[in-house]
């Protein structure tokens, strides 16, 4: 065990996206860290600008012979990220696996042989080489299929629950609810009675949701959405939202549904609105064109991005500690995943899987087995 199968993507300063399957040195770890062989790692949502960036993804081709897929980048896209340009990244935000190699403190050797879950970057291999802290230790039973998704759906999930409560909110709006993740938010909510208003755009998903107990669930699809979403505002009191799509109008919508219901006891005219503090934290880009706001709710309120690891870095570790112990504990209840379907790194490079995982379909997840 001297190399890792992994995949690196680059894109050239000529306009070419290159992803190639190579084999890497894995390091001797230090005092503090451990090798896990990789067999689960899933394709996030966050996987996927680092891994294509903005490639034409139409125009892709995979060269089996030598494990390198291109494709086109237009010329005007390069200068929004030329940090990044001729860089041989690593890719995979999490993964699990077992531990194989451990440094010489107590906390990496206490890990040997165990499934772990791991918060990495360079998931997309066989082998990966992190510090103990950027694990999570599962049960015995608990296979790294059940544990690939413990850091990413799972701590955001108990981070928009953790953020509502350290920011004075007492409820929550979130969109793409019938994701990964908002089966998680939800089944968060219902055990601990926070109020949750769950958007979606179809009705096979609202009625996922309210299978699984959810009280609140608003189809943007519906006529009626927009009376829908101010009744299910007007009877939780929700004045947080987190918004996982990013493009167009959703985020004005819900911030003047929250400011109506806010002003709508008012005696008299005020020019500046309710006083009520409205908050809408982007977390996600399923759309990537320009967010539309209508301004039509005040002066009291905010729009802002939300990042895990911005969010985790504000806590105590004994609370980041405490995080992590309940992922483990109910990693096949609360924070189940289902997987669509399970590739091999080769076949993560192929363009008709490509076409099926990037198309982010709600409901549908896709995990990478590097070991396959």
């Amino acid at each position: 065990m001297t190399t890792s199968k992994q995949l690196l993507t680059k894109i050239t300063s000529q306009g070419q996206l290159e992803i190639n399957l190579v084999d890497s040195d894995i390091p001797e770890p230090k005092a503090h860290q451990v090798v896990v062989k990789i067999e689960a790692t899933p394709i996030n949502p966050s996987d996927m600008w680092p891994m294509f960036g903005p490639a034409n993804l139409n125009e892709a081709t995979f060269n089996a012979d030598n494990g390198q897929l291109t494709a086109p980048v237009h010329p005007g896209l390069l200068p929004r990220i030329k940090s990044r340009l001729d860089m041989s990244l690593p890719i995979g935000n999490e993964g699990a696996g077992v531990v194989v190699a451990a440094g010489e403190s107590e906390a990496a050797q206490s890990m040997l042989g165990k499934t772990v879950a791991v918060l990495s970057g360079a998931c997309f291999a066989q082998y990966c080489c992190v510090p103990v802290q950027a694990c999570i230790v599962h049960k015995e039973e608990t296979t790294p299929q059940q544990a690939a998704s413990s850091f990413v759906n799972p701590l955001t999930a108990l981070g928009m629950v953790e953020t509502m409560r350290m920011e004075g909110h007492s409820a929550l709006v979130h969109t793409a609810a019938a994701s990964n993740l908002g089966i998680m938010l939800n089944k968060i909510c219902i055990a601990e009675g926070v109020p949750l208003v769950n958007i979606v755009r179809k009705q096979s998903q609202a009625d996922l949701l309210t299978e699984i107990g959810a009280k609140y669930v608003c189809n943007s699809s519906s006529d009626s959405f927009k009376k829908d979403l101010y009744k299910a505002i007007e009877e939780t009191g929700a004045t947080l939202a987190f918004d996982a799509i990013g493009g167009g109008e959703l985020v004005s919508d819900i911030l003047t549904a929250m400011e109506a219901v806010g002003s709508k006891d008012a005696e008299g005219f005020n020019t500046y609105g309710s006083d009520a503090n409205k908050q809408v934290y982007i977390y996600g880009g399923l759309d990537f064109s320009p967010t539309i706001l209508n301004r039509a709710y005040g002066m009291t309120w905010g729009i802002g991005g939300w990042l895990l690891m911005r969010f985790l870095g504000k806590l105590a570790p004994e609370k980041v500690g405490a995080l992590h112990h309940r992922v483990a504990n109910e990693i096949n209840t609360t924070f189940k995943s289902d997987f669509t379907d399970v590739l091999s790194l080769e076949e993560a490079l192929q363009p008709e899987r490509i076409a099926q995982y990037n198309a982010k379909k709600t409901g549908e997840k896709y995990l990478i087995n590097p070991q396959k």
